[in-house]
């Protein structure tokens, strides 16, 4: 959001926040309705007042225009939703942040001591990327050498398929799964 409209939600909120309060004065009858009507008649009625009263009025409407039938969103906060757009003289290539959680889950499942894997990826500026893996594991791994053997094929993994500079790999172990019976 930019400064211009956080500024101008605040002066909203706090106009509609003194508006309630005086509604619900009124309605619980401590506040005389021919008080209010008195000075919002001369806030009307008064010169300097009433054009003062009728910008701000039209600045709100504008506002309002603006907030409900335009997207405050910028490109690039949408090209970080979706993933990552590299470019070269042939064309354009958008890797989706889909694609990069399937290949970390396709990595780590290739792990015998991974039961469970669940992905989720963020993206800088500058296209870095930063994994964040939930891992069930089962009772026999040696929970230090998997997550060093998973970050560092992770790594590669993206680096080779994708040319992405992956910058952090953080691995919550979130579960020691039991043993599975075989059934004789």
């Amino acid at each position: 959001m930019k400064i211009l409209e956080k500024i101008a939600l605040i002066i909203y909120s706090n106009i509609v926040l003194i508006l309630s309060i005086i509604l619900c004065l009124l309605v619980f009858g401590w506040l005389d309705i021919g008080l209010v009507g008195d000075i919002i008649t001369k806030l009307i009625v008064g010169e300097p007042s009433s054009k003062v009263i009728l910008g701000v009025s039209a600045v709100f409407i504008l506002l309002s225009i603006k907030c409900i039938f335009f997207d405050s969103t910028s490109k690039e906060q949408i090209k970080e939703r979706q993933g990552v757009l590299l470019e070269n003289e042939s064309g354009k290539l958008m890797i989706s942040k889909e694609t990069i959680e399937n290949l970390v889950n396709s990595v780590a499942l290739n792990f015998q001591s991974a039961e469970d894997v669940t992905t989720r990826i963020e993206l800088d500026k500058d296209n870095n990327v930063k994994v964040f893996i939930n891992l069930i594991i089962n009772e026999e791994a040696i929970i230090k050498d998997l997550s060093a053997n998973l970050q560092a094929r992770i790594k590669e993994k993206i680096k080779a398929a994708t040319d992405l500079e992956v910058k952090e790999v953080n691995i919550t172990v979130k579960k020691v799964a039991p043993k599975k019976q075989e059934d004789n």
